[in-house]
């Protein structure tokens, strides 16, 4: 297999989202929501980070702030499942930096089970988050965007299992073309009001918690199947992320964009 970190290189700042307030969710790990925190601080907005680990969540904002600066950084407990939690995290985002103009609906959860097998515990937990989530997320900020009447960009995450087949992954491939099809409808009707609604669909973003979890086996097919004949690295998908957010992408809305090959 081709080296992976000798293939990606990591792209400076260029300013791209100077002035923006952000909220990004479940963006406390070292997947792709920590990775695009880091991405929008270095193009030079200001954010709000939840996520459902509250010990994590304030460790990362406060190396984040330390690093960026404390008034440009700010970390909520969210769990996307509690209403109460997603408004109090939308409404710090405000109190602190007295606008909203970027939603990155990160939160998901995966699993694996034959649908034979599958719970209805596991199925309702999986859709839970990662789609009902990524809606009372997106209601928020639409809410919100739309009385401002500022314009806004909303950027959710999918997955490339929500176009393709996956064993084990009824529940997850489920919620992430709901994701789309979210997606997709949100836009239409965001429009009226000058708010893009986007996703990305990534495939497999590497990093030391899913490497614990994902047999050398697993990886090794997953890998193979990729163009480049490897994973991408976290901060890649937050490249795409930042793209959607900013004035580049100003006529793209409704749209899924894979950050994967694997896309079909």
């Amino acid at each position: 297999m081709t080296d992976n970190k000798a293939q990606a290189r990591y792209v400076p700042g260029h300013g791209l989202l100077t002035g923006r307030a952000a909220v990004i969710t479940a963006a406390a790990g070292a997947g792709i929501g920590g990775a695009t925190a880091r991405r929008f601080l270095e193009e030079g907005a200001r954010i709000v980070i939840g996520d459902a680990h509250a010990r994590r969540v304030k460790e990362t904002a406060e190396a984040l702030a330390e690093e960026f600066g404390a008034g440009r950084v700010a970390g909520l407990p969210c769990d996307v499942t509690d209403e109460q939690q997603v408004g109090a995290l939308f409404e710090l985002a405000e109190e602190r930096h007295g606008r909203l103009d970027v939603v990155v609906n990160n939160a998901g959860l995966g699993g694996t089970a034959d649908l034979t097998e599958m719970t209805d515990e596991q199925w309702h937990k999986v859709l839970d988050v990662t789609l009902n989530g990524t809606f009372r997320c997106t209601r928020a900020a639409l809410r919100r965007m739309r009385a401002a009447d500022s314009g806004g960009v909303v950027v959710n995450n999918a997955s490339v299992v929500g176009w393709r087949a996956q064993r084990g992954q009824a529940h997850y491939a489920a919620a992430k073309a709901g994701v789309m099809a979210l997606t997709r409808c949100a836009a239409a009707e965001a429009a009226a009001y000058g708010v893009r609604v986007n996703a990305v669909s990534p495939s497999l973003a590497m990093h030391p918690h899913l490497a614990k979890v994902t047999t050398p086996e697993l990886l090794e097919e997953l890998t193979g199947r990729e163009a480049f004949g490897r994973w991408a690295e976290p901060w890649e998908v937050a490249n795409v992320i930042v793209f959607l957010a900013s004035d580049y992408a100003s006529y793209m809305t409704g749209e899924t964009v894979s950050v994967s090959s694997q896309h079909a």
